[in-house]
């Protein structure tokens, strides 16, 4: 009795093990923003809560497709993992989950998010996943990344899908407003992103990876950061003039601007790792708060005011 009950608490020790592995390959921090700006963007196509039968199936899509591209993009970039201390501990390079498993566990969530999106949502939006899927893996990871300055410029539109993917699952088609915040997320995604850079930036050299730090140094970075966080405050705050969101997020949106352009100056000034910290952290806040009040912008003048 004693044994077979040892055994049974080996398997769950071993399951629980194998699904926090994979779990790891799908960067779940990451997959989980996706979602929330895919659902904001819902919110705001819809007018107000989305219908279950079209929410749910669009946020299980979208998190197939993010998980899975993850997953992909972990196995590409494999070799590289392992020669930086930030992501030595990744399953693949740390050894606790094979390479080709890890493949096919991503190549499997991709195909899967298509096959939901396509019968419960629509076909637009199952093709709009599947090609943020493959700009993260094909355009980014395979070609940009260790190639060019630009990895992130141009790479950054990967992140922006799932609110096109958002809006599309609610319309069925795209407009000038789902472009905006598609916007706002690819804007984003540089200071964010060369943050975290000037952090790890000796990981970068090491693996010779050009981010903007390593190709271009780290005062250059600073001022990028200052300029695109600029042009991201001007494009938080078009829904404005175009008259699709309400005054409590534009209110809210030019005090987190405010704060994001300060941040940026102050990393200018400083120039230390503790200031790319603030800077790196609050951007993580930023784009989570800006999408939230959006949702009580949205909810406030459909529920309370209309």
């Amino acid at each position: 009795m004693g044994t077979s009950i040892q055994s049974v608490e080996v398997e769950k020790f071993n399951l629980k093990r194998l699904v926090k592995n994979y779990l790891g390959l799908t960067k779940l921090p990451i997959v989980l923003l996706l979602l929330f700006t895919t659902l904001t963007t819902m919110i705001i196509a819809a007018n107000g809560i989305p219908d279950s039968a079209i929410l749910l199936p669009t946020l299980i899509g979208g998190a197939f497709a993010a998980a899975g591209a993850s997953a992909i993009n972990q196995y590409i970039d494999r070799d590289m993992d392992a020669m930086m201390s930030r992501t030595a501990r990744r399953p693949i390079p740390s050894g606790r989950v094979a390479p080709l498993n890890a493949l096919l566990f991503g190549m499997g969530l991709l195909a899967w998010s298509v096959l939901v999106l396509a019968m419960w949502v629509n076909w637009l939006t199952a093709v709009l996943a599947l090609l943020g899927g493959l700009y993260y893996v094909i355009l980014y990871t395979l070609i940009l990344k260790r190639n060019t300055v630009v990895n992130i410029l141009i790479g950054g539109g990967a992140g922006a899908v799932p609110v096109l993917v958002g809006w599309s699952a609610v319309t069925g088609q795209l407009s000038f407003q789902a472009f905006i915040l598609f916007a706002s997320v690819f804007y984003w995604t540089p200071p964010h992103s060369w943050a975290l850079a000037l952090l790890v930036n000796k990981d970068y050299t090491l693996a010779n990876v050009p981010m903007m730090p390593v190709a271009r140094g780290e005062e250059a970075t600073r001022r990028q950061i200052l300029l695109y966080s600029v042009q991201l405050v001007l494009i938080t705050l078009l829904p404005l003039p175009f008259q699709f969101l309400g005054g409590i997020y534009i209110l809210t949106a030019s005090v987190l601007g405010v704060g994001m352009i300060y941040l940026a100056v102050k990393l200018i000034q400083k120039a230390d790792g503790a200031a790319a910290r603030t800077m790196y952290k609050y951007t993580t806040s930023y784009l989570a708060f800006l999408f939230l009040i959006m949702i009580v912008d949205r909810l406030v003048i459909r529920y309370l005011v209309a």
